[in-house]
Formats: C-alpha cells, sequence, structure tokens
C-alpha cells in the first residue's frame, strides 16, 4: 500500500482532517524559504493535536544548526525533512530519523545525488530544481524513479486527484507526497481535494 504525507500544513483543521482520512503523515514548514512557513509554536500546536499513529514532519531547508535543533526541542516532530544543500553528515548529526529531499528539476542529472544520503530514512524525490523550495506544483519524468535503492522514495511534485493513480503506477514509490494539489491558496488545505486525493491513492 502506498503511503501519503500531506504536506504544508499551517491550520490544525487541515491537518486533523487528513489524519482522519487516513493520510500516514503530516508535514509543517518551518524554513523561511517557503511560503507555507508556520512559527514554532504553530507548528507544535499542529503536531499536539495528531492523533497516535500519524507521523509528524518538520520541513527544514538550509538553515542553522541552532534553528534545527530549536525546532527538534519546540515543535517535537516524528521526523525531520531537510530540503535544501544539506549534506548526510550534516543531517544525521541532530540524531532525529530524517527524509532528504532530491531535487529532481534537472531529471537524469539529478540522480547522482540520490547515494549521497545513507543514513535519510528515505528520500524524497521532488520536482523542483536546485535551490528552490517544494510545494512548487512542479512534477518531474516520474519513469526515473530508481528501482534498486536500499531506502524507500518517496514521490513529490505536480502531484494531485487526477494524476496521483498514474504516477504510483509509473513510479512505484514507497510513499506520495502533497501539498499544493490540496490547496485553495498556500497552505490552506481544500477539503475536497484533499478527499480525492486520498481515494485516488488508495484505488491504485
Amino acid at each position: 500500500m502506498t503511503r501519503i504525507k500531506c504536506c504544508g500544513m499551517t491550520r490544525i483543521e487541515d491537518a486533523l482532517l487528513a489524519a482522519e482520512l487516513g493520510a500516514d503523515a503530516i508535514g509543517v514548514v518551518l524554513t523561511a524559504h517557503s511560503k507555507r512557513q508556520v512559527s514554532l509554536q504553530q507548528a507544535r500546536t499542529i503536531v499536539e493535536a495528531m492523533p497516535p499513529f500519524v507521523t509528524t514532519v518538520a520541513l527544514c531547508m538550509d538553515d542553522e544548526a541552532s534553528f534545527v535543533q530549536e525546532v527538534i526541542d519546540v515543535v517535537r516532530p516524528s521526523m525531520l525533512q531537510f530540503h535544501g544543500s544539506e549534506s548526510d553528515e550534516w543531517c544525521k548529526q541532530f540524531g532525529q530519523p530524517y527524509l532528504k529531499a532530491i531535487a529532481m528539476g534537472e531529471g537524469a542529472a539529478a540522480l547522482y545525488q540520490l547515494r549521497d544520503h545513507p543514513h535519510a530514512a528515505a528520500l524524497l524525490l521532488d520536482g523542483h530544481g536546485l535551490g528552490e523550495a517544494g510545494g512548487s506544483g512542479k512534477s518531474f519524468d516520474w519513469s526515473l524513479m530508481p528501482r534498486d535503492l536500499r531506502q524507500p522514495l518517496i514521490l513529490a511534485g505536480g502531484l494531485n486527484a487526477a494524476n496521483v493513480a498514474t504516477a504510483i503506477r509509473v513510479a512505484r514509490p514507497w510513499a506520495v507526497d502533497v501539498s499544493s494539489g490540496i490547496e485553495s491558496a498556500a497552505g490552506i488545505k481544500d477539503a475536497d481535494k484533499m478527499r480525492e486525493f486520498i481515494a485516488a491513492v488508495r484505488s491504485v
């Protein structure tokens, strides 16, 4: 079964609905690089509202180590997600499970990065370009998803209810990650879009 992460949560009610509909994880964005950024206290409030067995993920991007530590201490997420140029050594210093995003905007040329993060719990392949924040709504060639990596792969970028079933059949990811595809505006989730997206994933 393909797992589902709904990212870019800014409101408790959206995160709770995602959990109620069957999302396996929700994400909160802490980096100033994103238009979906929430404060540490907002993120903590959302994380604390989540029911058992829903993984909470805090996203950072090329932030100072001291800030990431503050995220861990204040927000207390289940996992971290690093979306920038962070090295494997840098990411693992916090002693927390983490996801590492790979910018697939370059297409096949970006695949060399996939073996650079052996300590990541999973790799998230997103459609944005190098140096860009996620949540751009850009997709990439799903057939580029490799099948020979030890780590689970998460597919992100430009996914919505209309294309996610095809994306899963082509890419065969361990999980999918959606943000803009379930929104009415940046950071504001649309209940119908979220419901349709999760139903489409479960139909595959």
